[in-house]
């Protein structure tokens, strides 16, 4: 029988010339083609990540409401840096701002100073920056060398080596001591001089996802201060905390409640449910972010000051986070976070009972997460091994070990986010004993049997 030539007006997707064609990697093509076409094999292309729900690595938003798609559609050509073209996404920025002085109780929230940015990494290099300026200021009033800074932290991300390498900075990395979750108080004095500009506390440690003692922190700089005359700020990185602690700890002091706290920095992408691509930098009062750092640029027509390290930038995900901060209010927020955090607490203890786990945060008083390493007895896999065995199932659980002397014990993390349900969580519990079982018993690769009936 012969074969039919496809028709000129036949529109199917999968019989189109586009699709019986390999997708241009190296060279623009020719000619355009059917957009609708072009979605279908890109999103065909996409569904090979992995599956956003099922990626208990990122802290990261992965799941909003249809209105939050709504309004970030409507925002697609706003420009976050043409404040005087969009004066009122502008307005929502500032208002933003305001809000989140007010939830980390600064003394003025009407009146303090922040910005909005693409995530936390770039909002606590700008708290870094504001740093070093003004520690460069002193020591030059003085008439001291302002040529070797250096900043103390613990277990940091990633960004806070970068701001080191980029603007010359030491980064003196306090090790963690056994038993511990991230710095200590007692160990500044070890590693503070006049060299200085700030010690950064985490309200969330990427590792192990504790809380940092932040009031103990800024009393032991104040200590410092009384027995040495150093007068060295406190920022905080609450990338994730920022946005968990005010609504399930509200007891926990960490905030501006600490004069010794300057400034904040949150992503708004994590804990504070805002889509990918918006974080958060708040300053104590205006002072303390220096009039260098803040540029006056006349742009179409409007004479607009800005102390981002970006410049253009899209607006919808700062109009999402207000639209989350409206929607929620205190109240939701709260009821979110702790879903989340009596989730994690049902996992911790799943995990607990496997018998193979040490738990070394267990989601009661922190973020909505937990971590945990293999007990020194266990032998003949890794969790390294275990990690492999959840990919198969689709479960993306890091494996990783921790900074600073202490890389030879490599721990699992499982972070609890909106969207993230207690069904799921008893799944992936149940994926995870089963995996144990085939790794203890040998028979991981033995399981790997083809398909039949």
């Amino acid at each position: 029988m012969a074969l039919h030539a496809v028709s000129a007006d036949f529109d199917d997707v999968f019989a189109s010339p586009l699709s019986e064609q390999v997708l241009p990697k190296y060279r623009l093509p020719a000619a355009e083609s059917d957009p609708r076409t072009v979605y279908q094999l890109i999103h065909s292309e996409l569904l090979l990540d992995g599956n956003a729900s099922q990626n208990l690595a990122t802290f990261c938003t992965t799941w909003s409401e249809q209105e939050v798609h709504k309004l970030m559609d409507d925002c697609l050509g706003k420009n976050m840096i043409d404040k005087d073209e969009y004066p009122q996404t502008a307005e929502i920025e500032n208002r933003c701002v305001h809000i989140l002085a007010d939830l980390w109780n600064a003394p003025d929230g009407q009146t303090t100073m922040g910005c909005s940015t693409t995530g936390s990494s770039e909002a606590a290099m700008l708290g870094g920056l504001a740093m070093k300026w003004r520690w460069r200021k002193a020591r030059e009033a003085a008439g001291k060398a302002a040529d070797k800074p250096n900043i103390v932290a613990g277990p940091v991300q990633i960004c806070w080596d970068k701001f080191a390498r980029y603007f010359d900075v030491e980064l003196r990395q306090v090790p963690i001591e056994e038993g511990a979750t991230g710095l200590r108080a007692h160990q500044l004095r070890d590693h503070v001089d006049e060299n200085t500009i700030g010690v950064v506390g985490i309200l969330g440690v990427t590792f192990t996802c504790d809380y940092e003692n932040i009031a103990e922190l800024a009393a032991e700089l104040d200590a410092i201060q009384a027995d040495t005359g150093l007068d060295i700020p406190l920022h905080v990185d609450a990338a994730s905390g920022g946005f968990v602690a005010p609504f399930v700890q509200p007891d926990v002091v960490w905030d501006f409640r600490l004069e010794r706290v300057a400034s904040i920095n949150t992503s708004g992408h994590k804990y504070g449910l805002a889509p990918l691509g918006v974080g958060w930098v708040v300053w104590r009062d205006a002072s303390l972010l220096p009039e260098e750092l803040i540029f006056r640029v006349d742009y179409l027509g409007g004479d607009m000051p800005t102390f981002a390290l970006n410049f253009s930038r899209p607006g919808g995900e700062v109009v999402a986070q207000y639209y989350n901060l409206i929607r929620l209010g205190r109240e939701g927020y709260r009821k979110i976070q702790q879903a989340c955090m009596d989730s994690a607490r049902f996992l911790g203890r799943e995990i607990s009972q496997m018998g193979p786990f040490e738990l070394l945060y267990d989601g009661t008083t922190a973020l909505p997460a937990v971590s945990y390493k293999l007990k020194d007895d266990v032998t003949g896999w890794s969790l390294y091994d275990l990690t492999e065995q959840l990919r198969v199932r689709g479960w993306q659980v890091p494996s990783y070990p921790l900074p600073a002397d202490r890389q030879e014990t490599v721990i699992q993390r499982v972070l609890v986010r909106h969207g993230v349900g207690r069904d799921e969580l008893a799944l992936l519990a149940g994926d995870i004993r089963r995996s144990v079982e085939r790794l203890t018993k040998g028979t991981a690769d033995a399981s790997r049997t083809g398909f039949h009936h």
